[in-house]
C-alpha cells in the first residue's frame, strides 16, 4: 500500500483545489469573568500552504494553545472563521465536526495519548476503523509505523516502548487516514533534548516525504527554528510571521494567504 500524502487526502476528501490547507480569518476567542469579559484572542488571521511546516510560538498564557484548539475543531472561536483544506469548519455539529477530524486532521499530544492496553500497531490501526475506509487497517499501519522506524516494534505496548518511541507512534496515528493538516501540542515538550530534536527531523522528512502540513504549537524558540515558518502571539494577537530565511510575511491586521498578503 502506497503512503497516501496529505494532498491526495485532501482531493479524495472533497477538498478544493488550489485551497490552504488551514486559514484562520480574524480569530477572536472571550471568556467572561464575573462582571468582566477576557479577551484571549483578539483578531488572528493566517493562512497555511499545503506541506508546509509552521509552529505557532508564544509564552504561557499567550493564547496559541487556545488558537491551536480552535484550529482543530475542538473549541469555538466568539467570532472569526476556520477553514481546513477548503472546508469551513467554524460552529458545526459536533457529529460532523467528529468526521472532518477524522479525515482532515491528525492530533499529536504533549502526553502522547496512546491507548496504554493497545499494541503500537493498534494505536495507529484504531483511527482507520472510525467510518469506511479502502484497504486494511493493519497494513496501513505496520506502512506509518515503518515509515517513522518502527516496524521492530509493532508489538509493543506505551509501557515497553520510550518516550521518543511513542510519540513516533503517535505521529504514526495522526498519519493514518492521510489527513490534510497534522496539529501538534508541545510535540516535544515530555521528551528530553535528543529525542525532541529526532521528533522535529521526523516531522521535517515526513512533510518531505507525504507532503502533510504540520502546524505545531510551542514555547521553545529553538522548537520553533526548526519549521519553515513561525508566527508568534503575543497578548491574543499576531506579533510576528517569519519565515525560516527571516523574512517577515506580514504586519498584524493583515491576512496571509498562499502566494501573498491581502
Amino acid at each position: 500500500m502506497a503512503i497516501t500524502t496529505g494532498t491526495e487526502a485532501a482531493q479524495g476528501t472533497g477538498g478544493t483545489g488550489g485551497a490552504a490547507a488551514l486559514e484562520a480569518r480574524d480569530i477572536r476567542k472571550s471568556l467572561p469573568l464575573g462582571a468582566e469579559t477576557i479577551e484571549i484572542l483578539r483578531g488572528i488571521s493566517f493562512s497555511v500552504a499545503g506541506g508546509e511546516f509552521t509552529a505557532i510560538v508564544g509564552p504561557s498564557g499567550s493564547g496559541k494553545s487556545t488558537l491551536l484548539g480552535i484550529i482543530a475543531g475542538l473549541d469555538e472561536p466568539t467570532s472569526g472563521r476556520v477553514y481546513i483544506d477548503g472546508i469551513d469548519i467554524t460552529n458545526l455539529p459536533e457529529s460532523r465536526m467528529a468526521r472532518i477530524r477524522n479525515q482532515k486532521i491528525g492530533m499529536v499530544f504533549q502526553a502522547f495519548n496512546l491507548i496504554p492496553t493497545l499494541t503500537a500497531q493498534e494505536n495507529v490501526e484504531a483511527p482507520l476503523y472510525v467510518g469506511r475506509r479502502p484497504g486494511s487497517p493493519a497494513a496501513r499501519a505496520r506502512e506509518l509505523l515503518a515509515l517513522v522506524g518502527l516496524e521492530a516494534r509493532l508489538g509493543h505496548r506505551p509501557n515497553q516502548l520510550s518516550g521518543g518511541e511513542q510519540q513516533r507512534v503517535a505521529i504514526a496515528r495522526a498519519l493514518a487516514a492521510g489527513p490534510a493538516i497534522v496539529i501538534a501540542d508541545e510535540p516535544t515538550g515530555n521528551l528530553d533534548q535528543r529525542n525532541g530534536h529526532n521528533v522535529l527531523d521526523l516531522i521535517r522528512r515526513l512533510r518531505d516525504e507525504t507532503g502533510t502540513t504540520f502546524v505545531i504549537a510551542t514555547h521553545d524558540p529553538t522548537v520553533a527554528g526548526a519549521a519553515d515558518r513561525s508566527i508568534s502571539i503575543v497578548d491574543g494577537l499576531v506579533a510576528s510571521d517569519t519565515t525560516v530565511d527571516g523574512n517577515e510575511r506580514s504586519g498584524q491586521g493583515e491576512r496571509v494567504v498562499a502566494g501573498g498578503v491581502e
